[in-house]
C-alpha cells in the first residue's frame, strides 16, 4: 500500500513542472582573484563505507519517506539504492561523472522525467572533483565557479570554518537546484538537502544512526 502510494505520487508530481524567472546568478557576488584552480568534495569518498540516510521527499506538497544508500564502488562511480522504510527496493542506480546505469527500477517509477531529475541530483551530490574558473565572495562565503557542460556549479565555502556549505547548479541566468550540507567535521555530511528552484521538489537526507 505504501509503496504504491509513493510510486503514484512521484510519477504524477514530477510531470508537473513550472518555470521561475530570476536575474544573473552572480548579481550579488563580488569577483575576486582565484586562490585555487580545483576543489575536492570530502563527502562520499570512502569505498569502505555504506552511506545510509533516512530520506524525506517533499514534492508538490506531498511528503514521502524512505532509505537512501550510497556506496563508492570505484574511483569514479557510486551505486545508489533507494528503498521504502520497509525495505522494498524502488530504484538501484550506478552513477559517475559520465555514465549512468539503471540496475533496477519498479515499473511504476520507470519514467524518463523522474530518472533524469534524480540522475542530475545524484550526479552532483556524488561529484568529487571540480575545476575552478572564477572566484567570487559575499559576506559569509568564498564562492568558486566550475563549468559543468552548458551549465555552472557554484561552490560555497564558509569563511568562518572553511566548510562546504552548499553547491548551486545553474544555467547562465537561473539557479536550477541547490545542495545544502551540514557537517560537524567537513569529512562526513550528517544532513543534506537538495532543493529545486524550477520544480517543487525537496529531498532531505539525514544520516541513519543504527541503534
Amino acid at each position: 500500500m505504501q509503496k504504491s502510494t509513493i510510486q503514484f505520487l512521484l510519477i504524477n508530481c514530477f510531470v508537473a513542472l513550472f518555470v521561475i524567472s530570476c536575474g544573473p546568478v552572480t548579481k550579488n557576488y563580488t569577483p575576486k582573484k582565484l586562490d585555487k584552480t580545483s576543489y575536492t568534495v570530502p563527502y562520499f569518498s570512502d569505498s569502505k563505507t555504506d552511506y545510509v540516510y533516512k530520506t524525506n521527499i517533499t514534492v508538490y506538497g506531498n511528503e514521502l519517506s524512505g532509505i537512501f544508500i550510497a556506496k563508492k564502488i570505484s574511483d569514479t562511480s557510486h551505486r545508489i539504492v533507494f528503498t521504502t522504510e520497509f525495505g522494498n527496493k524502488l530504484m538501484d542506480f550506478e552513477i559517475s561523472e559520465n555514465d549512468f546505469k539503471v540496475n533496477s527500477i519498479v515499473s511504476e517509477l520507470d519514467r524518463k522525467i523522474l530518472i533524469n531529475t534524480l540522475k542530475e541530483d545524484f550526479r552532483l551530490l556524488l561529484k568529487k572533483d571540480y575545476q575552478i574558473q572564477e572566484q567570487y565572495e559575499n559576506e559569509a562565503s568564498e564562492i568558486y565557479k566550475s563549468k559543468d557542460g552548458k551549465r555552472d556549479n557554484y561552490i560555497f565555502i564558509s569563511k568562518k570554518d572553511m566548510k562546504l556549505e552548499k553547491i548551486v547548479h545553474s544555467s547562465k541566468t537561473k539557479e536550477k537546484f541547490t545542495l545544502f550540507f551540514n557537517s560537524e567535521n567537513n569529512i562526513f555530511a550528517e544532513k543534506i538537502q537538495i532543493v529545486h528552484q524550477n520544480i517543487k521538489l525537496k529531498i532531505e537526507l539525514n544520516y541513519f544512526k543504527s541503534e
